[in-house]
């Protein structure tokens, strides 16, 4: 009995041997086969790395836009636009004369903005752009001294109290070293005057930056002055800031600009009287950047 048993185990043992080794000759169909689901599957996943791909691509791009260093002499104007890597000249196309400048990012936008405003017949036209300390100083003396006559018809000289003076005058015009325009990001448009905005296309032309504007980064920074924006020059409906950079500048601005290095021109004394700084170069729109 003791035989029989053993010779059944051998048999036993080696049909199990036979079975596995035939198996593994020929392995499951299925584990083998490239299915439709799974070449599907390939291209989602390779469709997927390549609009992965283009995503980090467009974020280093803009990374690069959004990391751009500014200091301080950049916040007051005092380099050379045209010899700045990150300016461009605006063709005359959408300038009311060659030569005038801006950051490239800004310009950019802009472009945008002109071709969807000109769909629904509205003309855009940049009348001011940067400027830099050099030529807000020869502004400021103008009318410091003078020579160039206030609104209203008034002659500056003939108010002999400095700071009132001062003021008169930053109801539309920057100190130098505290201005805008000096950031490459900030334009004029079509007209210098609010009337031209009240009616007719001027009216047009305003209710539609109004409108559209922030769609391509663009504000109004000096509007009406009233509760919301007690401080800071008139309201100017033909300013428009670039906020995506614009913003990054007021930070700068509200951390490191002071009083006392509003100077080098005809005036500057009342900078720190007036207090320049947080009136108004911080004296803008809370739409725009300064919360």
């Amino acid at each position: 009995m003791y035989f029989n048993l053993k010779i059944s185990s051998i048999l036993f043992i080696h049909t199990l041997s036979l079975s596995i080794s035939v198996d593994s000759c020929f392995p499951a169909k299925q584990e083998n086969t490239i299915t439709t689901d799974s070449i599907e599957s390939g291209k989602e996943k390779i469709t997927s790395s390549s609009h992965q791909q283009e995503k980090n691509q467009t974020m280093t791009n803009d990374s690069k836009e959004n990391n751009a260093s500014f200091d301080i002499d950049y916040i007051m104007g005092k380099f050379d636009p045209a010899s700045h890597p990150d300016f461009v000249t605006i063709p005359l196309i959408y300038a009311d004369q060659e030569g005038r400048m801006m950051r490239k990012d800004a310009f950019s936008a802009f472009v945008s903005m002109y071709d969807a405003a000109q769909k629904e017949g509205i003309k855009l036209k940049i009348v001011s752009a940067t400027r830099n300390f050099v030529n807000q100083k020869s502004i400021w003396e103008r009318k410091w001294n003078g020579s160039t006559i206030l609104e209203g018809g008034l002659n500056a000289t003939t108010i002999k109290d400095f700071k009132k003076r001062a003021l008169k005058i930053l109801e539309y015009s920057s100190m130098p070293g505290s201005s805008r325009h000096h950031w490459g990001t900030d334009l004029d448009l079509n007209e210098l005057e609010n009337g031209y905005f009240a009616s007719g296309q001027g009216k047009k032309i305003y209710d539609w930056l109004v409108k559209h504007g922030h769609e391509y980064g663009y504000c109004q920074v000096y509007t009406a002055k009233g509760k919301e924006r007690p401080n800071g020059y008139n309201e100017e409906k033909w300013h428009w800031s670039y906020t995506p950079v614009s913003s990054r500048l007021m930070e700068l601005a509200k951390n490191a600009l002071t009083n006392e290095m509003i100077s080098g021109f005809d005036g500057a004394e009342t900078a720190s009287e007036i207090d320049i700084v947080h009136k108004y170069v911080l004296g803008i729109s809370p739409l725009c950047g300064n919360k």
